[in-house]
C-alpha cells in the first residue's frame, strides 16, 4: 500500500484525520501510563496488564502509522459536475442487471463497502463501470459467471 494513492470523500479524510489525533493525542498516551504503572508493580513476566497493554500499545502504533500512509496519499474525490454523463470516481450509478435494478456509488478502496452499494474503483464491477455512460451495456466477468449491466443512469 505504499505510497499508494488513495480516493476519498472529503468526510472519509477528516474521519481518518480525527481517529488519528485521537489515537496520537489521547490513546497511546494512555496507554503508556498503562504500561508504566504495570511496570511499577514489579515481575512484568506475570503481569496480565502489563502484557494486554503492550498488546494494545502495538495495534495502536500500528493503526497509527497505517492511518499515517493513507492520510498522506489521500486525494478526495471531487465530483464533476460536467462529467455527468460519464461514470467517474464519486459517481452514483443506477444499472439494470438481470431485470433488476441496483444502484452503486463508486469509491476508493477504503471506503467500499459493497453491502451498502460503496464499490471500489478497483473493484471489476467499479472498474468496468468507469468511463461509461447511461444507456452503454458493460459486460463484466465476476465469481458467478458474466453478468451485462445496463447504466440507467448516472449521478
Amino acid at each position: 500500500m505504499q505510497g499508494d494513492t488513495q480516493y476519498l470523500s472529503a468526510d472519509s479524510l477528516d474521519n481518518l484525520k480525527k481517529e488519528y489525533e485521537t489515537l496520537k493525542n489521547k490513546t497511546i498516551p494512555d496507554i503508556a501510563k498503562k504500561i508504566d504503572e504495570a511496570k511499577q508493580q514489579g515481575d512484568l513476566s506475570e503481569n496480565a496488564e502489563y502484557h494486554q497493554a503492550r498488546e494494545e500499545m502495538s495495534w495502536a502504533k500500528g493503526r497509527l502509522n497505517e492511518l499515517d500512509e493513507i492520510i498522506n496519499n489521500a486525494q478526495v474525490i471531487v465530483k464533476n459536475a460536467k462529467q455527468k454523463n460519464k461514470v467517474e470516481l464519486g459517481a452514483t450509478v443506477t444499472v439494470k442487471v438481470g431485470g433488476n435494478e441496483r444502484k452503486y456509488t463508486i469509491v476508493g478502496q477504503q471506503e467500499a463497502d459493497p453491502a451498502k452499494g460503496l464499490i471500489s474503483n478497483e473493484s471489476p464491477l467499479g472498474r468496468a463501470f468507469l468511463g461509461h455512460e447511461t444507456g452503454d451495456k458493460v459486460e463484466v466477468v465476476i465469481p458467478v459467471g458474466r453478468q451485462v449491466y445496463e447504466i440507467v443512469k448516472i449521478g
